[in-house]
């Protein structure tokens, strides 16, 4: 007789919590294919459910893993599992969301760029080199281009392109870090920018971000597409271009947010204690307040504080790489008390007589998502502002 430990057994697990977005499903996959789990797993309305089969031992592995080692974009809020009869799978794979008029799965927020898609960013041999939209399953957009639940292609604004037969095969090999990640793409398939500046033919590509680069050392003011938004870009150290950005946005006294090119350009421009470099590093990448070290004319007038930003998105990263000013004002794209611009015809059209030139991305934003705004207080962080993150 068998051994009672080898039966196969089944199970049915439903994960609940920030786990679409996240690359979960792909997590999924792989634990199950290591455990030598059979079944599949798919997003539906309330979060992810998985059908398991295996033994005893592997179950009891694969369930415990399931937690232990989820991505750490994931945030469960709870695990339910309940025994079920075996279908007879010989193998595991990644089923078809299912779709539902109730939806209760949480949304990840939108991820800053990985350090994996940095390296490709940079890497002139590789496919995506100098690509602004470069994303994998660890980073990228989610909440601002998602249209509805489940979190799939269609769902999302990114359902206007196809993608080409190479991004088809990263999307489809477990081994690859874009294994179903949703906005995957590339410059042969993907979105594209273009600068809008009064000139014929338009920039595109690199081109164009090389360009809007060279305006902003010019002095002009940039208006850049970003995640969830447009920001209104220009040369902090300029004087006379801040003022100019006062006034055309009727902005008389509050302070400008300001992107850095990197750590070390933060270090040169505020006291950066732990705490705020924990903050400026994290997944939110939010606006951080603190104790300025050198004095920007018109940025924040009257405080001894400036609030600065790390690069989150690659377009930020090829900006700074193309040679803009290391400090940035980067500020939200509207006239004071209205919201932030984030529709291309909208902005174009509302930021008309403040923005000299438009760095305008081809993928459309689905809600409008702001920075967030945090200080370090005596109890520890202080959020001022909770938006992107």
């Amino acid at each position: 007789m068998a051994d009672a430990e080898s039966y196969v057994r089944a199970q049915v697990t439903k994960v609940r919590g920030v786990v679409q977005g996240v690359g979960f499903r792909p997590f999924v996959f792989r634990i199950a294919s290591k455990r030598g789990v059979a079944g599949w797993v798919l997003n539906d309305s309330s979060g992810v459910s998985i059908h398991a089969e295996g033994t005893a031992a592997a179950l009891a592995t694969f369930t415990k893993e399931l937690r232990d080692l989820a991505p750490t974009a994931a945030r469960i809020d709870s695990i339910d599992t309940e025994a079920t009869t075996p279908a007879g799978f010989h193998d595991f794979r990644i089923a078809g969301s299912v779709d539902s008029e109730v939806t209760s799965a949480g949304i990840s927020p939108d991820l800053p760029v990985c350090d994996d898609c940095i390296a490709e960013l940079f890497d002139k041999a590789d496919r995506r080199a100098d690509y602004p939209y470069i994303n994998c399953t660890a980073c990228g957009p989610r909440y601002s281009i998602m249209h509805g639940l489940p979190y799939d292609r269609r769902n999302t604004t990114m359902a206007l392109w196809e993608m080409c037969a190479s991004c088809a095969s990263d999307y489809g090999d477990p081994f690859n870090r874009r294994f179903h990640a949703q906005p995957v793409a590339c410059p042969e398939c993907g979105p594209q920018y273009r600068l809008h500046d009064g000139s014929s033919p338009q920039l595109v590509g690199t081109a164009a971000i090389h360009a809007a680069a060279d305006l902003l050392n010019d002095g002009k003011i940039v208006a850049v597409k970003g995640i969830g938004g447009y920001h209104l870009a220009c040369d902090a150290s300029r004087s006379d271009t801040v003022a100019a950005l006062r006034n055309r946005k009727f902005r008389k006294e509050r302070p400008f947010a300001l992107m850095l090119r990197d750590l070390e350009s933060v270090r040169r421009t505020v006291e950066l204690s732990p705490a705020c470099e924990a903050l400026l590093t994290s997944s939110a990448r939010p606006i951080v307040l603190a104790r300025a070290l050198i004095t920007l004319a018109g940025v924040a007038p009257g405080m001894s504080e400036l609030g600065v930003m790390l690069p989150y998105t690659p377009l930020h990263l090829l900006l700074f790489a193309h040679g803009a000013p290391e400090r940035l004002v980067m500020t939200s794209a509207n006239r004071s008390s209205e919201p932030i611009a984030y529709r291309d015809d909208d902005a174009i059209q509302q930021l008309a007589g403040i923005a000299d030139a438009f760095l305008v991305g081809e993928r459309p934003i689905a809600r409008r998502v702001d920075d967030s705004v945090v200080k370090i207080g005596t109890a520890g962080p202080m959020l001022l502002r909770r938006s992107r993150g």
